[in-house]
């Protein structure tokens, strides 16, 4: 149930609503846009409408039909903008996080994170903790990959996006990142997401290998209901009949999703594809399609990486692709990193 306050609804009068909602047995989720405040009503308890519509202050009573209702354009009616210090996705900047796929040594992860942020990217991306198809790949290094991530960030004022893939690793990864990241093995770990829901920093979800965009949202809803609104979905390509590339890239689940939900939306053609050759014309079809955000995958020497080499750009290929996106993205309405930051006087 969403309640629509009026324009002019005293703090008072709101708080009476969302009082009489929780003696209904409702969560209440409060979001305010432009001109109004909307309650969004979520919960086992069973509200009456008539009841909620005579409230001083109140404009009408709406029921959702979706399933997912705090992720829905509904509830929410403006996009969602996640702040992140100077850092927001989901406005007129596209964002754009880069790294490798793992960190594996300290040099490796300096170079990468130098190279990226001389391109342009705003976050690194990197994990240390790595959820792999055979038990005999490599897993990441764990907490001391989570401090060379961080200490790579800090040294060229990046944020960094890595991956969490159990409860017991919250706390740890909390100490180190600004964006926790749930990958598509884990999109449907309802225990893992409800745990997240209480985190106070935002969650990058990717979509699951074998889901539909409403199974998407309903995980997103996971996290939402526990009280954190910062999520960010994330489109990395889908297992279908095709074998030509790793995932089938599904860039029209973009405009689909933003038509749907007032959540960010973000690509990662790295996976999508699971080829390097292909990229970058996915991540431009991603940013023409309307994507608030990139994630990709880069390393100074992907031939002998420890995981995902296959996929991940030289940093000469990223800067290209780089110089591409400042070409598409006003074309749409957008920008991006306008030039290469070493060039802005934030170092070399």
């Amino acid at each position: 149930m969403l309640v629509v306050m009026e324009e002019r609804a005293t703090e008072a009068q709101i708080e009476q609503v969302v009082k009489r909602l929780v003696e209904m047995g409702m969560d209440v989720h409060r979001s305010t846009g432009v001109t109004r405040t909307v309650l969004g009503a979520v919960g086992q308890g069973h509200p009456v409408k008539g009841l909620i519509e005579v409230l001083d202050g109140v404009h009408e009573v709406l029921r959702i039909s979706s399933p997912y209702k705090l992720a829905s354009r509904t509830f929410k009616q403006e996009p969602s903008v996640i702040a992140i210090d100077d850092v927001r996705i989901g406005g007129d900047e596209v964002i754009v996080a880069a790294g490798p796929c793992s960190a594996e040594s300290e040099p490796q992860v300096r170079a990468a994170a130098a190279a990226v942020r001389r391109a342009g990217a705003k976050i690194l991306r990197g994990g240390a903790f790595k959820p792999r198809s055979s038990p005999y790949s490599f897993q990441g290094l764990g907490e001391e990959g989570l401090r060379m991530l961080r200490d790579a960030a800090n040294a060229e004022n990046l944020k960094l996006v890595t991956e969490v893939m159990d409860l017991s690793q919250i706390e740890v990864i909390d100490k180190y990142a600004h964006i926790f990241q749930v990958g598509a093995r884990n999109m449907q770990n309802f225990t893992l997401l409800r745990e997240l829901g209480h985190a106070r920093k935002p969650v990058l979800l990717k979509r699951g290998i074998s889901a539909t965009i409403e199974e998407w949202l309903l995980s997103a809803e996971y996290v939402l209901s526990g009280g954190n609104n910062d999520v960010i979905l994330c489109e990395r390509g889908i297992r279908t009949f095709e074998t030509a590339t790793r995932n089938t890239f599904d860039i029209s689940a973009i405009p689909v999703v933003k038509k749907l939900s007032h959540l960010p939306v973000v690509a990662d053609p790295s996976h999508g594809a699971g080829r390097r050759d292909m990229v970058a014309p996915m991540a431009r079809a991603a940013v023409a399609a309307g994507a608030d955000g990139l994630i990709i995958e880069v390393h100074c020497d992907p031939d002998h990486a420890l995981s995902d080499g296959a996929q991940s750009m030289f940093p000469a290929q990223f800067d290209r692709l780089m110089a591409e996106l400042r070409i598409i993205a006003p074309a749409i309405g957008r920008t991006i990193c306008l030039e290469p930051v070493a060039r802005r006087g934030w170092g070399s």
